[in-house]
């Protein structure tokens, strides 16, 4: 897995959640029939969250989605003429003269947008949204590249990834996808998110990928773990959470992460197991949303989501899958029920949504009922001892009242002894 560290003045931990990839398979006589080869091994993914059926309604048109990563390879056959490259906010980090491999990024921005190769562009890695287009950002290395050490020590480096987001902001992204976490949740990058959601645009993020790093619950990942950001999970081919996903309450939906097929830079192809392509399959069903429900704020794109989700866990949520793993088509017809609108053609007969009520509320799953008598037991305890103070109180009072003369009696220095004196 490529673990990105983060800034260690920050003592934090950003992972580019994307493990050890290579090429596939043994490469075929020629090019064609090494896209022929991808293609077949890519849509099992596809198809497991019913994209083709999406595609039937919108493939993306008019959505901009802003990577920010470690930078796109626009060249690549199955992205060329669909990526914008914006700034390098990583500037400085490697040494002068060195180009980026551009490894983590050319891949994440491939299984949101890529519109495949050769004849007919019936090879090669195709995106949810393969008409949508990539507005690359640069905010974190690759893990090989020599710069690695120097941008994770440095503290101008910090605010990456919040002026990557304020970029893609204002050079019209509707979307933002950011495979890449940290559990150190800074100021600036939640404000830049705030400014984000108050635009209009989508954020989705990895939720990370330290699954197995210990039992029980694992820390929040940010910015998966922001108010607002739609943290993914990554699941296997039955929907089950893969087992180095993380699991904590931010997460609220999943995705294919498990041997994801994905174009990488200079015509190779790339399979990884990780949160970030789970991210990126979640991103490019937003933007299949926002193409064809353009005015659908963030949280009803998130709600479409939710609603619309396959392989839902028992109760209805859970911190290792959020709501269930996204559906293409469903998510679409959700959207369209959202937006006021009746379901698109081809969407209304959804196995996954549509044939039957919403599902219900969520469930609790579990109650520690020693807790609550227990916690019961201290709030009646301390509402009685409240009371009885209380009451002591009121006594009190009433007794100094009680004991107290009024002027002029016996003893007291009263209207008659002073008249004596006079």
């Amino acid at each position: 897995m490529l673990t990105r560290a983060g800034r260690l003045a920050a003592a934090c931990v950003l992972a580019a959640v994307m493990p050890a990839a290579g090429v596939i398979g043994q490469a075929p006589a020629s090019a064609q029939g090494i896209g022929q080869q991808v293609r077949a091994a890519e849509l099992p993914e596809l198809q497991e969250i019913d994209v083709p059926a999406a595609w039937r309604v919108t493939k993306g048109a008019g959505v901009t989605v802003a990577v920010l990563d470690t930078g796109v390879d626009s060249g690549v056959p199955d992205l060329v003429g669909s990526v914008t490259t914006g700034p390098d906010y990583t500037l400085g980090a490697d040494p002068p003269g060195y180009q980026p491999p551009h490894l983590h990024g050319t891949y994440i921005a491939s299984l949101i947008a890529g519109h495949g190769s050769g004849p007919g562009r019936a090879g090669g890695v195709i995106g949810v949204a393969p008409e949508a287009r990539i507005l690359s950002v640069r905010v974190i290395l690759d893990d090989q590249e020599p710069g690695f050490a120097v941008y994770n020590e440095n503290a101008s480096y910090a605010d990456a990834i919040p002026d990557g987001i304020r970029y893609a902001v204002s050079h019209g992204a509707s979307v933002i996808n950011m495979s890449l976490g940290s559990t150190v949740a800074t100021r600036d990058m939640r404000l830049a998110i705030a400014d984000a959601i108050s635009h209009n645009v989508v954020v989705v993020a990895a939720a990370g990928n330290s699954g197995t790093a210990r039992g029980g619950f694992t820390p929040y990942s940010y910015p998966a773990s922001f108010t607002g950001v739609i943290s993914v999970a990554a699941v296997g081919a039955t929907g089950v959470r893969a087992s180095f996903s993380d699991r904590n309450a931010s997460v609220v939906i999943s995705g294919p992460g498990v041997n994801v097929v994905g174009a990488g830079p200079g015509g190779e192809y790339l399979t990884a197991d990780g949160t970030s392509p789970a991210s990126a399959f979640v991103a490019g069903v937003a933007a299949l949303i926002r193409s064809k429900y353009p005015g659908l704020s963030p949280a009803l794109v998130t709600q479409a989501l939710t609603d619309s989700a396959r392989h839902r866990p028992p109760g209805g949520y859970s911190p290792g899958t959020g709501f269930g793993e996204v559906d293409a088509a469903a998510a679409l017809a959700a959207a369209g029920r959202l937006a006021g609108q009746p379901a698109a053609p081809g969407l209304a007969a959804s196995a996954h949504f549509g044939a039957g009520p919403l599902p219900g509320p969520i469930q609790v799953v579990h109650r520690d009922y020693t807790k609550i008598l227990t916690l019961g037991a201290v709030a009646l305890a301390a509402a009685l001892g409240f009371v009885l103070a209380l009451v002591l109180m009121v006594l009190q009072i009433r007794r100094g009242r009680a004991g107290r003369a009024p002027r002029g009696e016996a003893g007291t220095p009263g209207h008659d002894a002073k008249a004596a004196e006079t």
